[in-house]
């Protein structure tokens, strides 16, 4: 499984679309595995979720994202978990992997 996790300065990206950089995670057997960073395409509807897409992404944990977008995201059978806390990537797959992960109220309103 790939997890995609927008970062800036190293940590979760609260404004999913202006994110610096995507951590792309790989879990196996519940373990988080390699981290590879990957700058994104310019942001506009439909392109990350194609982009992740083909990079093999199963899931994206966000702080926030438009509900447009996720729709896409799902579109694209990609599962979008929002409400993530401003933590580092690999704590948020450890998270995730474990079914530890605290999902709270999605912080975007558009």
């Amino acid at each position: 499984m790939k997890i995609a996790i927008p970062t800036a300065e190293g940590r979760l990206c609260l404004h999913f679309g202006h994110c610096q950089q995507f951590a792309i995670v790989e879990i196996a057997d519940n373990k988080v595995g390699s981290v590879e960073m990957h700058t994104p395409p310019r942001h506009e509807p439909g392109v990350l979720p194609k982009w992740l897409g083909e990079m093999g992404v199963d899931v994206v944990v966000a702080g926030g994202m438009g509900q447009r977008a996720i729709q896409l995201f799902q579109a694209a059978g990609i599962q979008v978990v929002v409400g993530a806390p401003c933590e580092t990537p690999e704590v948020l797959a450890r998270a995730f992997a474990d079914g530890t992960l605290d999902a709270g109220s999605n912080v975007c309103d558009h």
